[in-house]
């Protein structure tokens, strides 16, 4: 939606464009800023103004109104198209998927703006160059909440890829929403591979004095050249500050909160790492050293699998049909992995019928155990199986992955039961 022909004479007569630092007054209130780019979603009447503070307010503007210039913008720099290497450095790659993170700011006009280059995301944080050479890409430009499993296998491909034409790491920025799946799909698809593949997330827009983008990537950037470990993880901020992250195990991770720095938490696990201000890596646990072998990307994904949370009430004939036409079936069950007995004949037609029935516990922290209770026995005498402290995420993801890389269900059950990159572990820790 474009500006209300009122606006655009306004400014017109002001000489204000994009990027120009203005005072503004509407109703009674004087504003100064800098002039934002509209989008399409504003309101025609409404002029965004980026304040001192960093942060954007929109200002309904009319014919009585007034626009002031106070400075016009810098010409736009065009930015180089190449970076050049420095020798002797490791190279990392990124693959960028959209997401707070994958943005920078133009601050000849303060917007944030996808980063389409290489050049772009490198720029948005230069000392990085001073511990890595980095190419990047960007894969897709898309909403965490929009990825789906034909995205997590092209990643797969392309992580592999780049790995075995020598990147010695790759940096996924991703939406933080949703990172929690992809980094379990890429735990399973990727497997043993030989060098560290860290996704990272921000909280805080670019745009914001509070942004974590830049703090987060260089976190990254250390870990995968210092850090010598190989696998899947996830880095962010562990603290409300600036100088404390945590590495997380890729299938162990969870997002806790909705805003705040601190967000993800490894379930069931210590974070596999920390990262204090001055790049210094404290490991917690052992883990896979990084390696020259090749990486094979086993990108198979049933999708007929559903996650489902039991909630008391939960009626077997509203579920049936998505239970029935299913191939495998995770529930989040209660407590020690329990559902309403009214279910269990459901579960076990659907198990007799060759559905892999998996329970979680909707608890999060602890594992499940269907041995305790009646209810948990006649679960297991139905056929449905424990993956103990799996995150319910985890393991709807993993059944996926196991279902398409096995030739019965009998194998995907033998699967799900057995810890392949730590995603699981048969005590309790926590």
């Amino acid at each position: 939606m474009s500006y209300s022909d009122e606006v655009k004479v306004l400014l017109e007569a002001a000489g204000a464009t994009e990027g120009t630092t203005v005072t503004l007054e509407a109703d009674g209130r004087t504003y100064k800023g800098k002039i934002m780019p509209h989008h399409e979603f504003s309101a025609p009447d409404i002029v965004i103004l980026k304040m001192k503070s960093g942060y954007n307010v929109g200002i309904r503007v009319d014919s009585d109104s007034k626009i002031t210039v106070i400075e016009q913008p810098a010409p736009a720099v065009k930015k180089d198209a190449e970076v050049e290497e420095k020798k002797g450095l490791p190279t990392l790659v990124l693959i960028g998927t959209g997401g707070t993170i994958a943005s920078y700011v133009d601050y000849r006009t303060g917007a944030v703006h996808p980063a389409l280059s290489t050049s772009d995301m490198i720029n948005a944080i230069p000392e990085i160059r001073d511990v890595a050479n980095v190419r990047a890409k960007v894969l897709f430009s898309i909403f965490s909440e929009n990825m789906d499993v034909a995205h997590w296998q092209e990643l797969a491909d392309c992580v592999a890829e780049e790995i075995n034409n020598g990147a010695d790491g790759v940096i996924i920025p991703h939406g933080t929403d949703t990172m929690g799946y992809t980094a379990a799909a890429l735990s399973f698809m990727l497997g043993n591979v030989s060098k560290p593949v860290v996704l990272v997330g921000a909280q805080r827009s670019s745009d914001r004095p509070s942004s974590d983008a830049s703090t987060n990537l260089m976190a990254c950037a250390r870990f995968c050249t210092q850090g010598k470990r190989a696998g899947v993880f996830v880095i962010m901020h562990d603290t409300q500050g600036d100088d404390s992250f945590a590495v997380h195990n890729g299938a162990r991770v969870r997002k806790m909160h909705t805003s705040r720095r601190d967000a993800f938490k490894s379930i069931n696990a210590e974070p596999v790492a920390h990262i204090d201000k001055d790049g210094k890596i404290t490991f917690s646990c052992d883990g896979l050293p990084v390696s020259k072998e090749k990486v094979e990307a086993k990108t198979g994904m049933e999708k007929d699998v559903v996650l489902l949370q039991y909630f008391p009430g939960m009626d077997a004939s509203v579920f049936e049909s998505v239970i029935m036409n299913s191939k495998g079936v995770v529930f989040s069950g209660s407590g020690l992995g329990h559902v309403n007995s009214s279910l269990i004949p459901l579960v076990k037609k659907a198990c007799d019928n060759g559905t892999v029935v998996v329970m979680t516990s909707q608890c999060l922290n602890g594992r499940t155990n269907m041995n305790v209770y009646n209810t948990g026995r006649d679960l297991i005498s139905a056929g449905v199986i424990s993956v103990l402290d799996m995150l319910p995420e985890t393991a709807y993801v993993k059944l996926k992955w196991a279902l398409a890389n096995t030739s019965s269900a009998e194998e995907a059950k033998q699967l799900m039961q057995t810890p392949l990159v730590d995603e699981m572990s048969d005590r309790r820790l926590f």
